[in-house]
């Protein structure tokens, strides 16, 4: 076995008793619940103070407990079922959306895997369990979800939900390669898939720094896959009225709502996983400390992780505007698939490389060798497509446009212009009909001579 590749020790998994398994899947179960209730308190929060607004203030001591109250209020709401929506889909689609969203927290690691904790006299892991394909399990958890979305805008019968519910599922194709791409550097360097292994392989540098691209990568992604500002197309407000839940209200919808930020918490605390050293001490603290990677101090770091990540949800969501769909698209396809497929090939270069024992000056030749070669091939191939499209341009301003071919507005073509738009009068006809002069020029339905005599 290379020296690189992960060993992969889970013998602490699957031994304790069940009531201690309960235990732990009642403690998973809780976390998220408190962590979404405190996280749209606090949302509410930060977003009114960056926009200078008070926020909630009344139900609860500083408002703390407004997520108590919104959840009093959608459950005392009228539960409509529209006339048209196919019932058993309608009802079953915000189950779907959020069921997935807790079972991915099943393998994320709280603490050590060793059994640092003594839960009742059972020494334990902080951690329900782990796989050796854990990351497999978590990507395909995720990709259940979606489907409660797409349900649920095809069984509204109504036009928005539709709409929304197919963005979703395109968003989730384009951004969901991308983010795999950005979880094959991760195993490339780490030669693990299992959460466990992963935490443990960051105990000298975590993998943001070894490998800032991919994290990069799966923030944009991560975004992307909750749905969330500024990449809410599937439910944005501004021309889907509501999205896929256009047609939801009461408990429903709370379950559409209590998916997207339980999925706000997983993706964080995959994140923190993957790139922040997970469970481990930040490097100040376990610089000078050789107890803060021990006992229950561990779930603390963990938790202050995923909180800095929310408030970056948050802080998104209160200062980028939503961006139009087309952009969403291009993003996705253009920019991310490219740049994520690129960085995994440099990555496992430097690991076959690694593997081999060439030194690292080797490394940096070959590797930055590579890279030059690609950025003349892009230069040259630039250059080229400039040229054509320099060629065809004046063939196609030859092309007549007419913006209503076929009796319908349509957009016009690359090269083609569209038809001067009529302006306001000249001034000198303005300054009559200020001063009050007769208006003796109309808008082309009349000429002059009818304007005066009417």
């Amino acid at each position: 076995m290379s020296p690189y590749l992960a060993a992969e020790d889970l013998s602490m998994f699957g031994r304790d008793p069940w009531w201690l398994v309960v235990v732990k899947a009642v403690f998973c179960f809780a976390f998220l619940m408190v962590t979404v209730l405190f996280s749209i308190v606090w949302e509410r929060k930060v977003v009114a103070w960056m926009q200078l607004r008070i926020g909630p203030n009344r139900h609860g001591p500083w408002g703390m407990l407004q997520s108590l109250a919104d959840g009093v209020k959608l459950m005392l709401k009228e539960d409509v079922v529209v006339k048209r929506a196919d019932k058993a889909v309608y009802v079953l689609a915000p189950i779907v959306a959020a069921i997935p969203a807790f079972m991915a927290i099943a393998v994320i690691p709280f603490g050590p895997s060793g059994g640092e904790i003594s839960v009742f006299g059972h020494r334990t892991a902080m951690q329900l369990t782990d796989l050796p394909i854990a990351m497999l399990y978590i990507l395909a958890v995720a990709s259940v979800g979606i489907y409660g979305i797409v349900l649920a805008g095809w069984s509204s019968g109504s036009t928005y939900p539709l709409l929304g519910g197919l963005r979703s599922c395109a968003q989730m194709i384009s951004y969901e390669i991308a983010m795999g791409a950005a979880f094959a550097s991760v195993f490339l360097y780490s030669g693990s898939m299992s959460t466990s292994t992963i935490v443990e392989q960051q105990h000298d540098r975590w993998y943001i720094l070894l490998l800032p691209v991919s994290f990069l990568i799966y923030i944009v992604t991560m975004i992307g896959e909750t749905n969330r500002a500024p990449f809410d197309m599937p439910e944005s407000e501004g021309d889907l009225v509501g999205g896929f839940n256009t047609e939801y209200s009461s408990i429903k919808f709370a379950m559409f709502m209590l998916a997207e930020y339980v999925n706000m918490v997983t993706v964080s605390a995959v994140s923190t996983t993957l790139f922040l050293g997970g469970w481990r001490a930040p490097w100040p603290v376990s610089g000078f400390w050789a107890g803060a990677n021990h006992g229950w101090w561990p779930l603390l770091w963990f938790v202050v992780k995923v909180q800095l990540l929310l408030f970056f949800f948050i802080w998104l969501r209160g200062t980028l505007p939503r961006v139009r769909y087309d952009q969403l698209m291009k993003l996705g396809w253009k920019v991310l698939i490219p740049v994520s497929v690129v960085w995994l090939m440099l990555v496992a270069s430097v690991r076959a490389l690694r593997n081999e024992n060439y030194d690292f000056a080797d490394i940096a030749l070959y590797v930055g060798g590579g890279v030059l070669a690609l950025l003349l091939v892009s230069f040259v191939a630039d250059l080229f497509r400039e040229k054509g499209r320099k060629a065809e341009q004046p063939a196609a301003e030859q092309l007549g446009f007419d913006p209503m071919a076929g009796g319908f507005p349509v957009p016009p073509l690359p090269g083609q212009e569209l038809p001067p738009v009529p302006r306001r009068r000249p001034r000198r006809e303005r300054e009559l009909i200020v001063s009050g002069g007769v208006d003796t020029v109309s808008d082309g339905s009349t000429d002059g001579k009818e304007a005066s005599d009417d």
